[in-house]
């Protein structure tokens, strides 16, 4: 009798050892796959960052841009020597028929500029927007990232 209970014991023993290697299996499993995540996680941080960056630089050279633009705008309109080639250009026109062919041709070009600041404006808003919604996507995922790292925490 006592050597049937031995051997239950040692089977007891063995099938416990078994389940430990399988435990510690499972765990070195699950300790790889959460370190591939979190490379992953950091390269899609890092690419977010880049791209963060690099909208915020477009951002600046589209404003200093503009900046440059509406400068140029004063500069002109402040212009004595400006003015005066328009007054000279005006004093040309001849006819009404020309006067019209200016106007047409001045109204046209503001119409062009008028659509390129729409387009300009429009692109600013979907960079703006673009930005907001990378910049969430990294919160939510940092945040993620912080809450699965305190779950991990507590589990070792």
């Amino acid at each position: 009798m006592s050597q049937e209970l031995t051997q239950q014991w040692l089977t007891e023993i063995q099938t416990l050892k078994q389940q430990v290697a399988h435990l510690q299996q499972e765990r070195d499993a699950a300790w790889e796959s959460a370190q591939k995540w979190r490379k992953l996680y950091n390269t899609e941080a890092e690419q977010r960052r880049t791209d963060t960056q690099l909208s915020k630089q477009t951002i600046a050279s589209l404003q200093a841009q503009i900046q440059r633009l509406q400068g140029i705008e004063a500069a002109q309109l402040n212009d004595g020597a400006a003015t005066a080639a328009i007054v000279q250009e005006i004093a040309q026109i001849k006819s009404t028929e020309e006067l019209k062919a200016k106007l047409v041709a001045a109204i046209k070009e503001r119409d062009r500029l008028q659509q390129a600041l729409k387009n300009e404006q429009d692109e600013h808003a979907q960079t703006r927007k673009s930005l907001t919604t990378a910049l969430g996507d990294a919160i939510d995922s940092l945040t993620r990232q912080r809450t699965e790292t305190g779950k991990q925490t507590e589990k070792i």
